[in-house]
């Protein structure tokens, strides 16, 4: 951090003596008011419910401009990544700062790769799971699990203790949401196959069966790569954040990924792409095109309950950067599928159209996000609604690594204890039992 020649000067009406805060700036971004001593001084906390306008840490992997729709990873913009690189070249980055030249990236694809499989028990520990559980309680159980595997005594302090919990979660978690894809459908689970890229292989696992050969298609395999890159890090979101504070403790990090899925889940965050699908189905059975009309009238009621999932972000103010990204790939996947005339497709561009046009939208910056496309992308890989938040951990997951790593390794690093404005009852003496009321 580079401390400003710019001070912030708070001043009190109380009588309380005015203070001086340091400001610092980041590289890119708005500055940030240093408030650590506020308190020791003050005896006085900030309030910013849901941290809007807090910033917790300082950190040197993506940054987000929602105002310019611009999404970077390790300052490479989201574009040229999704266009030029694939998953794992941009795990190297998120972990390790750069892009890897050719020797690093066939040796990093080869130390993840023969890292894919999980101990056998795993499968015993699944069948604890009803048939139903929704995957990603099923997946947030498999992870904390890990650390009975990989004993939580390992002293994660040490950098080569990290990079091994760090290799074993990228590579297992291909194979722990197949798993529990294969468990709920009643299917026998499938072995990573090593010759595989990290892709190819998570969907043999996902969609082979004994009884006949899985020929990959490298145009579908491609589309869910990039479906991986775009949802590899965004900053510090909820999520993010969760990993970081349970993480702050000391926790294993195996624990600290099963806490981030868990918040991942919530329809908030990662479930928003598993609500726009279904948006899209229940218009679909309650007639379709011709019933879109209806449709963004109830959204425009603010009477109504009506919601209109997909667009709109609360970082993007214009347009999300990995829509565009995500559009070009659903294009591209279901004309290889032969789906162009796919009645959802066509109600969702449809639905597009018509907000991109409406000036009720238009006016509010109401723009496809990622999740607009990234489920009927998925869908039409053939990855069931429930698996959606489940694929979104799976790609997730390095950048949660990430940022553990860059909490783990900070010297202003401590364990995370957000503060309160109470404002429930004072001190109280109990009555006796016969007085209460």
């Amino acid at each position: 951090m580079i401390e400003s020649d710019i001070k912030a000067k708070l001043s009190f009406s109380d009588g309380t003596p005015d203070i001086e805060l340091p400001i610092y700036k980041g590289t890119v971004g708005p500055d940030v008011i240093d408030i650590r001593k506020l308190y020791g001084q003050t005896g006085k906390f900030t309030y910013d419910s849901g941290f809007l306008s807090t910033a917790s840490c300082n950190s040197k992997i993506t940054y987000i401009d929602g105002d310019k729709g611009e999404l970077l990873y390790r300052g490479y913009p989201i574009e040229d990544l999704a266009n030029n690189c694939d998953f794992l070249e941009v795990c190297f980055l998120l972990i390790n700062g750069s892009l890897p030249n050719a020797k690093q990236k066939k040796d990093f694809e080869e130390l993840v790769i023969h890292h894919t499989m999980v101990h056998e028990q795993m499968q015993f520990f699944l069948r604890g799971f009803r048939r139903d559980a929704h995957p990603m309680s099923v997946l947030t159980g498999l992870v904390g699990a890990m650390a009975a595997f990989y004993h939580d005594a390992i002293d994660y302090a040490q950098p080569k203790a990290r990079e091994i919990a760090q290799i074993r979660l990228i590579a297992k978690m291909p194979t722990l949401v197949a798993m529990a894809y294969k468990y709920s459908i009643g299917q026998p689970f499938v072995y990573p196959n090593n010759s595989l890229s990290y892709t190819a292989n998570f969907m043999r696992m996902m969609f082979a069966n004994p009884c006949e050969e899985y020929k990959i298609n490298p145009v579908l395999v491609r589309a869910l790569d990039r479906i991986f890159i775009l949802h590899a890090d965004h900053e510090q979101n909820a999520s993010t954040s969760t990993v970081r504070l349970c993480g702050s403790s000391g926790t294993n990090p195996f624990a600290a990924i099963s806490a981030g899925i868990a918040c991942l889940w919530g329809a908030a965050h990662g479930g928003a792409n598993e609500a726009c699908l279904q948006m899209l189905e229940d218009i679909q059975a309650n007639g379709g095109v011709e019933k879109i009309g209806e449709f963004i009238t109830q959204v425009k009621d603010k009477n109504s309950s009506v919601r209109l999932m997909g667009f709109g972000h609360r970082v993007y103010k214009n347009f999300d950067p990995r829509a565009k990204l995500m559009r070009e790939t659903c294009y591209e996947v279901l004309k290889e599928m032969g789906l162009e005339n796919d009645p959802l497709f066509k109600l969702a561009m449809t639905l597009e159209k018509i907000a991109l046009e409406d000036e009720y939208f238009v006016s509010r910056k109401l723009y496809p996000n990622v999740d607009f496309y990234s489920g009927i992308v998925q869908r039409a890989l053939g990855i069931p609604t429930e698996m959606f938040t489940c694929i979104f951990a799976l790609a997730r997951t390095v950048g949660w690594i990430a940022q553990w790593e860059e909490m783990i390794t900070d010297p202003e690093y401590k364990i995370g204890r957000p503060r309160q404005l109470y404002v429930g009852e004072t001190t109280r003496k109990v009555p006796n039992l016969s007085d209460r009321k």
